[in-house]
């Protein structure tokens, strides 16, 4: 079992081109050239719409076996009601997908910010039906989640049904101003939720959406953290998957970099498939 695997949110970024990927690149090849450099991708297009049977075969093809898909549940099943209504909703996405065979990493059910804990009894029904031969982790957003009962119930409904949980980490957002930008600062700022860490893990698998500072200096004391946290998870038989969000996207694979580079100097960690190219890397841009 692979033990790490980290990403970023999307895989066509063409801001990226030049950096990330080769300068010259078309758009077509994005997915090809991302899953040759990265190992998984927070699958964030299916939450607004199912992909089609093409799609996924093409998917496929384009991505090397060891690469892995988190999809998210689309929203049309997470965010439209009682989850116990979309249950033959849930099991036509799961078939759609199904064809990604072993690139498939954790689906990724994230739940509204109105859902509160006391729609425990639905989620529990919907996780009942789920079928166990595909890995799912939930991201609970409410802050009534995150206090005492209810965390410690839902940690173990979680690990009933041998579900991970998603660990969001907005820290590094709400670390510092970024002269010249602060409006763009503020609404990512907004759109992402001020839920605490609690970097409590349920089942045998983790996974992490990591925030970050577009002012990259900002990031470290919080890479320097997770990079030890990752290690005694692993060390733990626990299997990671991280993924680098940032309000400036440009930034998000040096970060994904920063977090690898650390990893290597405290545990026996496979290389980014990024390091056997020729390096298109630049050294960080402290902003």
């Amino acid at each position: 079992m692979q033990p790490f695997f980290l990403g970023c949110a999307v895989w066509s970024y063409k801001e990226w081109v030049g950096e990330l990927f080769p300068a010259g690149s078309k758009s077509k090849d994005f997915l090809h050239l991302y899953s040759r450099r990265l190992t998984t991708v927070e699958g964030n297009t299916t939450f607004y719409a199912i992909p089609s049977s093409d799609t996924i075969k093409r998917w496929s093809t384009e991505t090397p076996e060891t690469f892995r898909f988190c999809l998210k549940i689309p929203r049309e099943i997470s965010h439209n009601g009682p989850l116990v209504n979309h249950i033959d909703a849930t099991r036509m996405f799961i078939e759609r997908v199904a064809p990604l065979d072993q690139r498939l990493g954790p689906f990724f059910l994230q739940l509204p910010p109105g859902y509160t804990a006391t729609q425990i009894d639905d989620l529990a029904q919907w996780l009942q039906a789920w079928p166990t031969t595909y890995r799912l982790s939930v991201e609970v957003r409410h802050h009534e989640w995150y206090s005492s009962p209810n965390e410690p119930t839902l940690m173990n409904l979680l690990d009933q049904h041998n579900v991970g949980r998603v660990l969001m980490d907005v820290r590094p957002l709400r670390a510092g101003p970024l002269p010249g930008a602060e409006e763009d600062l503020e609404k990512a700022r907004d759109r992402k939720p001020d839920v605490s860490l609690h970097p409590l893990y349920s089942s045998d698998i983790a996974l992490i959406r990591y925030i970050g500072h577009p002012n990259l200096t900002l990031n470290e004391p919080f890479l320097d953290e997770w990079a030890k946290r990752l290690r005694a998870w692993m060390q733990s038989g626990i299997q990671i998957y991280y993924f680098i969000h940032c309000p400036d996207e440009r930034q998000s694979p040096t970060l994904c970099r920063m977090l690898q580079q650390r990893l290597e100097q405290l545990i026996d960690v496979a290389p980014l498939p990024w390091n056997s190219l020729e390096s298109t890397f630049e050294q960080p841009r402290l902003l």
